[in-house]
This record gives structure tokens, sequence and C-alpha cells, in this order.
């Protein structure tokens, strides 16, 4: 029953930085999903799946899976590289490829 700490990545489908902030502790899948032969619904037995805790910092995360004796691993977020573009830059005359409709 091993624990991931992490920081959630940003959604593709927003802009903002929304829930990116907090730190989630979620455990490790103990068993392979099955799908049932009648439904066609995906479901499994493991229990600790559906939990997700979060939790301020990564210091604080950790305190509680130290406290609670589970076994964790910890991932570090990766930093966003940011690319800094201006709406002038479509019209600059130094432009790589030329500006056409």
């Amino acid at each position: 029953m091993l624990a991931r700490i992490f920081r959630p990545a940003k959604s593709a489908m927003q802009s903002g930085l929304a829930k990116t902030l907090d730190w989630v502790l979620e455990f490790e899948p103990a068993s392979a999903r099955k799908v049932d032969p009648l439904m066609g619904w995906t479901s499994s037995s493991d229990m600790n799946g559906q939990i997700r805790l979060t939790f301020g910092s990564r210091d604080e995360a950790v305190a509680y899976a130290q406290a609670h004796e589970i076994p964790f691993q910890v991932i570090e977020p990766q930093e966003r590289k940011k690319i800094i573009k201006a709406y002038a830059d479509n019209f600059a005359p130094g432009r790589r490829q030329p500006w056409t409709h």
C-alpha cells in the first residue's frame, strides 16, 4: 500500500492554475481494474483507490503519512516552461514565416 504525494498538473482544458497549488496524497492501485462482462463497467476491489487527500504543503502531507505509518513516495513537481508571446510579434518584420490569411 504505497502512497504518492504530488502536486497535480494544470488541466489542459483551462488556462488557469486552479487546484494545482495543493499537495495530494493518493494510493497506488493494488490490483488491476476489471471490466464487467454484462454491463461493461469498470470495477476494482481496491478501496484505497477512492482515497484522495489534499494538503496545503508538502510537509503536511509527509507528516500525515508518517503519523499513520503509510509508506510514501514524493514526486516533485516540474516547473512550467513559460513562453512569452506578444500579439505584435505576428506583424514583426523579422518574422520567420510570412504572415498570411
